[in-house]
């Protein structure tokens, strides 16, 4: 049966597969890495605005809810029109809340600049949009790997805006360095032309499906509520430390370039386990690889809680916990593109991660409330190890294959 032309703006631009990667893996930089050092404002902007740690905490998880809650609505407008356009209006979106945030006189607009603006740049230019774009346009022999590559360019922007926006803060204040990071952000809609269109799939195996259809497959799907159940623990994880290490270590008489270090380590790090994870979830299980990370993470916050804070010990934390920090992303895409198939793959990313999002929020917003409870962060912590136990159960028995062998009739 013949399909109906697509209509122009949809059909894909032709680019080499090497520079649609490359310029993926450089908006992926570009748009994780101011994101991922907001911990670093968190203290020069609550002195400077005489506010509590939570309501910088609460923006913050405004940012991520939102973030989250976008991810399937983006996700499904660069499945229907491709990726192109969709990351260059986040680009611009997110410059926008950068350079309020810079200005923000207010907890109120501080939670449209950082939260609102920022977290619908994330959901519309961050690497699952990348990600998806790359699943469109690769085999799925090698998606695994390119997963891995496109999370690990996200986790490069992390090492180089840690030191970076550290410098800016500490040279030029920190709405200056803002200000400085939403002029970077402008590069995204340029880089977006090596993506745009629609591209056509990758001569995969595609299931005619509408997107009612697959919606329902999915939530019927056991190993998809189990996946999307353990992406929640990341989100808290990630969060969490992202926002509230450099207080903590702040608060227990260290240097506050150390935090800035923490996060950048835990980015270099970070490469190394996404591009690792990538190959290990093409040759291994990945339900269990999965279910290792999560384990390896609560015995890494065990430790680092119980032992005396360092600089030795805060940066082996961050080194040990970065090659954990987002090498649970190929995985779990990769999981959904086995289960589900290319041609609604952003959209059911997105769902999954949503509920990673959910955990983030919750993560940002109880490390601010509780600290400013009982002056400590240790009941976040612990909660973070229960967590990471818990993730380490529900990933256990997801099954790797598609989502229609696993409900047909014997």
């Amino acid at each position: 049966m013949s399909t109906p032309a697509e209509p122009a703006a949809t059909r894909a631009v032709t680019v080499a597969l090497p520079v649609v990667i490359t310029a993926g893996c450089l908006i992926a930089l570009i748009s994780f890495g101011p994101r991922s050092i907001m911990g670093l404002f968190l203290a020069p902007m609550t002195e400077a605005r005489e506010w509590s740690r939570e309501i910088f905490a609460l923006s913050i998880a405004i940012q991520n809810i939102i973030w989250g809650m976008g991810q399937p609505i983006a996700g499904a407008i660069a499945d229907r029109y491709g990726s192109g356009r969709v990351l260059a209006a986040g680009g611009l979106i997110y410059a926008g809340g950068l350079a309020l945030m810079a200005w923000a006189p207010d907890p109120l607009w501080l939670n449209v600049s950082a939260g609102l603006m920022i977290g619908t740049g994330m959901a519309t230019a961050s690497f699952t949009i990348v990600l998806a774009a790359f699943g469109r346009r690769v085999p799925p022999e090698r998606q695994s790997v390119v997963f891995g590559v496109g999370t690990a360019a996200g986790s490069m922007g992390q090492f180089l805006f840690a030191p970076f926006g550290q410098a800016m803060i500490q040279n030029f204040g920190w709405s200056e360095a803002l200000i400085i990071m939403a002029v970077i952000m402008l590069a995204i809609p340029v880089l977006a032309l090596a993506l745009a269109g629609r591209p056509s799939l990758h001569a995969q195996k595609v299931r005619d499906q509408t997107m009612r259809q697959a919606l329902s497959e999915a939530f019927a799907h056991r190993s998809y509520l189990l996946l999307t159940a353990g992406f929640f623990v990341c989100g808290f994880h990630v969060a969490f430390i992202t926002t509230h290490l450099p207080p903590y270590i702040v608060d227990k008489g260290l240097d506050p370039r150390i935090g800035a270090w923490a996060l950048a380590l835990i980015g270099l790090f970070n490469v190394i386990g996404s591009l690792s994870s990538g190959v290990i979830g093409q040759r291994h299980s990945k339900p269990i690889f999965l279910a290792l990370i999560y384990l390896s993470r609560a015995v890494a916050i065990t430790l680092f809680v119980l032992l005396p804070a360092t600089p030795v010990t805060v940066l082996l934390f961050s080194a040990l916990i970065g090659l954990l920090w987002l090498s649970t992303v190929p995985p779990t895409s990769g999981l959904v593109a086995i289960m589900f198939g290319p041609k609604h793959l952003g959209m059911l990313m997105g769902i999954v991660f949503f509920s990673h999002q959910v955990g983030a929020f919750l993560g940002v917003w109880l490390g601010g409330r509780l600290y400013d409870q009982t002056g400590s962060y240790d009941v976040v912590w612990w909660l973070g190890v229960a967590l990471g136990l818990f993730a380490a159960l529900v990933h256990w028995p997801i099954q790797e294959r598609p989502a229609y062998e696993a409900t047909a009739p014997a």
